[in-house]
C-alpha cells in the first residue's frame, strides 16, 4: 500500500482575496515598512487594515 500526499489545486481568489498591482510612492512604502516593523505585521496586513478603515470611514460628497 502506497501512502500519497494529495494536494488539491488552489484557485486564485478562492480564499476571498484578490491580487493586483498598484503604484505607491517610495516615502509611503517607507512609512508602511516602519509601521510594519513597530507592529510586527506584514505590509500586506497593514494595507488591508488601512483600506478597511478608510472604506468604513469614507464620506462621499
Amino acid at each position: 500500500m502506497e501512502n500519497k500526499l494529495k494536494i488539491s489545486k488552489n484557485l486564485k481568489g478562492e480564499d476571498g482575496y484578490k491580487t493586483f498591482s498598484i503604484r505607491i510612492k517610495d516615502d509611503i512604502v517607507g512609512q508602511l515598512d516602519q509601521i510594519a516593523s513597530e507592529t510586527n505585521r506584514s505590509r500586506n496586513e497593514l494595507i488591508n487594515i488601512m483600506l478597511q478603515f478608510a472604506i468604513d470611514n469614507v464620506e462621499v460628497e
